[in-house]
């Protein structure tokens, strides 16, 4: 019998002569010194050995020396030696496996004993040889794997080459295999050695430090297996632990795969020791040593989350050891508990089976980490009360949340949109995104829905209940028995029904119970006997405390939209959006709010805002879309009106915006839909003259409609009308103005005159109208201050009700009173304001000529360069502005403009336009303070700078004793435009 083999501490170790009785290498052969052709010669004739004579044979110190030889040298064999000596140890050790249960089947006593210690020897000999195989070879594999892959690039491998990720799998799950047989046979007790288990422990551990050994699968799948083995098969449990522990501290990359490996010795063994031992170690540690490291913690925390996940039921049982990090200093293990208990509330409960003592202890300890995670919702660490609430939604998601806790959960992601961190606002935005979506009480939330309904089952309760108590009264009870002390009727099992039903009650109740009750005169469905309409009764009232509660939460949003974190902006807009769905009270106004947020300068803000209006106004059918944004055009106020006009000019250029819903619109602009009001018809043609502003050909079929219907008899009805229709006449492209002017030019002068200087529209509504006629006289006509300036004679007229204004002006520059009667501030209001803004657009107007001439001149200077610079003559006006002629032309150009903008406001006799005529009034109108007075309070918003620059023209010396006299909110204004004018 051959001597027994012992594990030495390295492969070189086999060399030594032993003072014991073991096997080792007498006589090895330096394969560096032999040729190529002997390696091969020497290789097959081992291969032949091992396959030819018994599987022990590789004891016989013959063929011990030369696998030794080899093993020592592999690194330097060819492919095909390498694959010859791998498959020939590992078809020997696969081929002895199952020789080993038979010998438990041999009947002589001596020859069995011997067959045991040949089997053992041959069965240490193959795992030694192959473990150091794969050690050696992952070693060299990583010092040279980039020159390795270079040569694979440059070269195809042939068919026979050395594809070691394939063996080094099956070497694997071979030595795997090895450990799930019947070992006992071998050594004698069902745990082997200490050696054995050492070296195999001790070289898989040390595998999983190579990140890309775990990679592949299959060598992946293969060690766990052999830790599990390792650990709960054979008890090698201290030095499991503490090896497992080490690797998690020092490497983020493990950590799955050792829970991977600790979940599944549970699962194929039933013993969850390992698990335990690693969680009381854990445990047991010192928190503030998690402080100190905390790669550590957070490797340690991971751990933990995944073990829960795996096998939630154990760590069940042991997470009493772990409660105490609550209390420690590291957020990272705090974050990692509040995972742990959100997979066990998950996973751990799920099918509470056993005796009823058994259960409620199961139960009461699922609600104590209910409450452990409530509590953990006010963590001191902002990063532990954001992981706590991502937990709530997530037990939200997998409907884990009873309807007993669900307003608790609401109530406090409620509180957490006003903590001062961000990401936890950010988490609290999420949660109530998700409690929505996974509400247990239907897909409408509305406040009013709710009561009737919950109104109408109490009653249908009342009903019910006396029944209840005529019953125990006839069954032997009297009234005594059902009362307390203060003589209410008392039900003990009440509450527990009631939470029960309320765990167990399913979605579809409330969304029936909504439809059944759309009219309050209308019967309730009936839902069975009284204790299932108690819990409907008690999942209504929780639904309604869940609706108020998100509905309060609407201010909070509003505030949160103007956070300067773009994260709070966009998730209170998805918050929002999910809100609105649900019918949520006082999402759609809180909604409208967010449209000023298209100006704002952060990217990401402007696309959530965008993408927000497209999924809550846009779709598919055209009629659809244009009743919305008519809708919100109609209820918008002015700021919300320019947002709204920034977003659809992008939606038209990006083409959300399409040509069917154009047409849309102009059905409902023309009165094409059934039903559409004139405050409908006015909206669509501002939201086409939004959509114009991007595409000025929006406008060109139905320029005629515009007219007819923007200033027809529909203006009457609804007067911005008119307002908007003067908006969309200046929003016209310049063809359109153009042919605009030869159709139906006088016709819609008199009608803009008539808007200006007439009475048919209410006075809140005309200032409006009035500014935007007056601006669409400046962008069509021709020569725009000619009809400006009768339009300023013709509103001084109806200031003091007479036909001809030459009379008025000479009595007012003569200080006549004979032809002067008593005015009226609102006319006197009006005819200041059409001053002010005939001025203003004036001058826009001589900035506008100006400009284009500027515009013209370098055009065509531009052109003479490119003229010079492709070889033709110079031009005199080249040499010219060579001399500097051309500035002077600036200058001259400057004195025009200003010698126009002073013809504004001249009163010359020889030179009066526009309200220069009107001039004298003006000036001897300042000197009546008390008049004043009512007139600025009644349009002093009104009155621009440049009516201002006017009275200080004729006024300047009155100007301290006028300031001094107004009112202080008048004074304020005086000064803002002052400043302003200087």
């Amino acid at each position: 019998m051959a001597p027994p083999f012992v594990f030495p501490p390295n492969l070189q170790a086999l060399e030594e002569d032993p003072e014991d009785n073991r096997l080792y290498a007498q006589s090895p052969v330096d394969i560096a010194s032999l040729r190529s052709s002997e390696i091969e010669e020497f290789v097959k004739g081992l291969s032949f050995d091992l396959s030819d004579k018994e599987l022990f044979c590789v004891e016989e110190q013959d063929v011990f020396d030369r696998v030794y030889s080899l093993v020592r040298s592999f690194s330097g064999l060819a492919p095909p030696c390498k694959l010859n000596v791998v498959e020939s140890l590992r078809s020997n050790l696969s081929v002895l496996l199952p020789n080993i249960d038979s010998l438990a089947r041999q009947d002589d006593d001596g020859m069995i004993l011997d067959r045991i210690g040949s089997h053992r020897n041959a069965f240490k000999i193959y795992t030694f040889f192959l473990l150091s195989i794969v050690r050696d070879e992952e070693a060299s594999v990583g010092s040279g794997n980039s020159s390795k892959v270079a040569a694979t690039a440059r070269k195809k491998q042939p068919l026979n080459s050395w594809n070691w990720e394939q063996q080094r799998g099956r070497v694997l799950n071979l030595i795997a295999n090895s450990l799930e047989v019947n070992l006992s046979l071998l050594f004698g007790s069902s745990d082997p050695d200490e050696n054995y288990l050492s070296f195999i422990a001790k070289n898989v551990f040390s595998m999983f430090e190579n990140a890309s050994l775990l990679k592949d699968l299959e060598t992946k799948d293969a060690l766990c297996r052999i830790i599990g083995s390792c650990a709960s098969k054979y008890h090698y449990l201290a030095q499991s632990c503490a090896s497992i522990t080490h690797l998690i501290h020092k490497y983020d990359f493990v950590v799955t795969h050792m829970a991977e490996a600790v979940a599944g010795a549970e699962r194929k063994y039933a013993d969850g020791s390992l698990a335990s031992s690693l969680i009381r170690e854990i445990g047991r540690t010192n928190p503030k040593d998690y402080v100190k490291d905390t790669v550590g913690a957070e490797n340690v925390g991971r751990f933990l989350v995944e073990l829960a996940d795996r096998i939630p039921k154990l760590i069940s049982t042991n997470i009493g050891v772990l409660v105490s990090h609550f209390g420690g200093e590291s957020y990272k293990i705090r974050n990692a508990l509040v995972g742990v208990l959100g997979k066990l509330v998950a996973k751990a409960f799920k099918d509470v089976e056993g005796e009823v003592s058994s259960k409620s202890v199961r139960l009461r300890a699922k609600q104590a980490m209910l409450e452990i995670l409530l509590e953990r919702c006010r963590d001191v660490s902002a990063y532990t009360r954001s992981r706590v609430l991502h937990v709530w939604a997530e037990l939200c998601e997998e409907h884990s949340v009873s309807i007993g806790v669900w307003n608790e959960v609401a109530t406090v992601a409620a509180g957490r949109l006003e903590d001062k961190s961000a990401i936890v606002r950010k988490s609290a935005l999420n949660l109530l995104i998700t409690m929505l979506q996974h509400n247990p009480f239907g897909p409408q939330l509305r406040i009013a829905s709710f009561e009737t309904t919950l109104e109408n089952y109490k009653k249908k309760l009342d009903e019910l209940e006396p029944t209840t108590y005529e019953n125990s009264v006839i069954n032997g009870l009297s009234p005594e028995d059902l009362c307390n002390a203060d003589g209410e009727i008392e039900d003990c099992n009440a509450e527990t029904m009631s939470q029960e039903q309320q765990n167990s009650l399913p979605d579809s109740c409330l969304p029936h119970t909504e439809d059944a009750v759309a009219s309050k005169d209308s019967s309730v469905p009936d839902v069975g006997n009284l204790e299932q309409t108690r819990a409907l009764v008690a999942s209504l009232e929780a639904g309604l405390r869940f609706s108020k509660c998100v509905s309060a939460t609407m201010p909070n949003l509003v505030q949160l939209m103007a956070s300067s974190s773009a994260t709070d902006v966009e998730n209170t807009i998805l918050l929002l959006m999910r809100c609105r769905q649900f019918q949520i009270d006082g999402s759609e106004a809180c909604l409208r709010k967010m449209l000023p947020l298209v100006f704002s300068p952060d990217k990401s803000i402007y696309e959530a805002v965008e993408n927000a209006f497209i999924t809550i106004y846009i779709r598919k059918n055209p009629v659809e879309t244009a009743k919305n944004l008519v809708d919100l055009a109609v209820d918008s106020n002015i700021g919300d009106l320019a947002a709204l006009e920034s977003i659809i000019g992008a939606l038209v250029s990006k083409g959300d915006i399409t040509t069917t819903m154009v047409s849309a619109l102009w059905d409902f602009f023309c009165f094409n839909v059934n039903g559409t009001t004139a405050e409908q018809s006015r909206g669509a043609l501002s939201v086409l003259c939004m959509a114009a502003k991007s595409s000025a050909g929006i406008l060109s079929s139905h320029i005629q409609d515009i007219i007819d219907i923007g200033f027809g008899r529909w203006a009457k009805v609804d007067p911005l009308l008119a307002r908007t229709a003067c908006i969309a006449i200046q929003r016209l492209s310049e063809e359109d103005k153009r042919r605009l002017m030869m159709s139906n030019g006088s016709r819609l002068f008199g009608i803009l005159e008539s808007l200006v200087t007439g009475f048919w529209l209410p006075e809140d509504i005309w200032y409006a109208a009035a500014d935007k006629a007056i601006g669409a006289i400046y962008t069509l006509h021709s020569s725009p201050e000619t009809l400006a300036a009768e339009l300023v004679k013709k509103s001084l007229n109806s200031v003091f009700d007479v036909n001809g204004g030459d009379e008025i002006q000479k009595d007012i520059e003569n200080c006549s009173t004979s032809g002067l009667t008593t005015i009226q501030v609102a006319k006197l209001s009006k005819f200041l304001f059409v001053v002010s803004h005939v001025a203003m657009n004036q001058l826009l107007y001589i900035e506008f000529c100006a400009r284009k001439i500027r515009k013209q001149r370098s055009k065509k200077e531009k052109a003479e360069a490119d003229g010079v610079a492709l070889g033709e003559k110079p031009k005199e006006n080249g040499i010219s502005a060579e001399l500097g002629l051309a500035a002077s032309e600036d200058a001259f150009l400057d004195s025009l403009a200003e010698g126009a903008e002073s013809e504004i406001i001249s009163s010359s006799s020889s030179v009066k336009n526009l309200i220069g005529s009107c001039a004298s009034f003006l000036s001897k109108l300042c000197r009546n303070f008390g008049l004043m007075q009512k007139v600025l309070d009644n349009f002093f918003i009104s009155v621009s700078v440049y009516l201002m620059k006017t009275l200080f023209n004729h006024m300047q010396q009155r100007f301290s004793v006028l300031y001094e006299s107004l009112r202080f909110n008048i004074r304020v204004g005086l000064f803002y435009c002052k400043h302003n004018f200087l």
